[in-house]
């Protein structure tokens, strides 16, 4: 497998992202883009990049704060605070990312994806409802507002969104809300709901941060990484 970081800039700052495709070979292979969760590009989001390099895909991990690093808690709030107001700049994020892994010479620009963890589930949504060429976008423990409801007509692939049935942070209101801009936006998309898990359910270190409602579940790690895969088996084929 071939792993590096990759400096890239966004509104003048620099940000670091994290490639990992499994060869170095010419072929085009389903490309994948991750996003990290609320306090930065972590081990997490790396992980799950090179996972999925082993199952054959391109993936890139892309850096919304900066400098490819997490950040303490106090600044982590102050920065996703502005960030959660800002539907343009979380756009524009999410696009530099994407541009980012399509400029990889064995990733696909017909088959792509777009995963992403707490915020960065929310990001990868947001680059949905943007109108961006990416047929699979999936939310782990996303957050599922959006300033802009109205631009669900916009997504042009497949949306999977798996959330904590027990999650404090996603009420059922919220879910509600998102299945409304759904059916309205036209979109294909697919709710799935998983009993006794909390928010962060795929992060092992979740229950280190010490809050309530943030707690690592194994079962809901596994059952819906496999979600994901059927999606991408169904959107891009048989496995590379």
């Amino acid at each position: 497998m071939h792993t590096s970081d990759i400096e890239y800039l966004v509104d003048g700052r620099r940000h670091v992202g994290y490639l990992a495709v499994a060869t170095a070979d010419a072929d085009l292979r389903p490309a994948i883009l991750v996003a990290h969760e609320g306090p930065g590009l972590a081990e997490h989001a790396k992980d799950r990049a090179r996972r999925l390099a082993e199952l054959g895909y391109v993936a890139f991990a892309l850096d919304y704060h900066g400098d490819g690093q997490p950040l303490p808690m106090d600044q982590m709030m102050t920065r996703l605070g502005a960030l959660m107001g800002d539907t343009a700049r979380i756009r524009r994020l999410a696009r530099a990312g994407l541009d980012i892994l399509l400029a990889q010479p064995s990733a696909d620009p017909t088959r792509v994806g777009a995963i992403g963890f707490c915020f960065g589930g929310t990001m990868v949504l947001e680059l949905a409802r943007d109108g961006a060429a990416v047929q699979a976008t999936v939310g782990f423990h996303s957050g599922l507002q959006t300033a802009r409801p109205e631009d669900a007509a916009r997504i042009s692939g497949s949306v999977l969104v798996c959330i904590g049935a027990d999650d404090p942070m996603i009420s059922a209101e919220q879910r509600a809300a998102f299945e409304t801009e759904m059916r309205a936006g036209g979109v294909d998309w697919r709710m799935n709901l998983y009993g006794g898990a909390q928010h962060s359910f795929t992060n092992v270190d979740a229950s280190k941060s010490g809050k309530p409602g943030i707690e690592y579940h194994a079962p809901t790690d596994t059952r819906s990484w496999a979600a994901m895969l059927d999606l991408f088996d169904e959107k891009f084929g048989a496995r590379p």
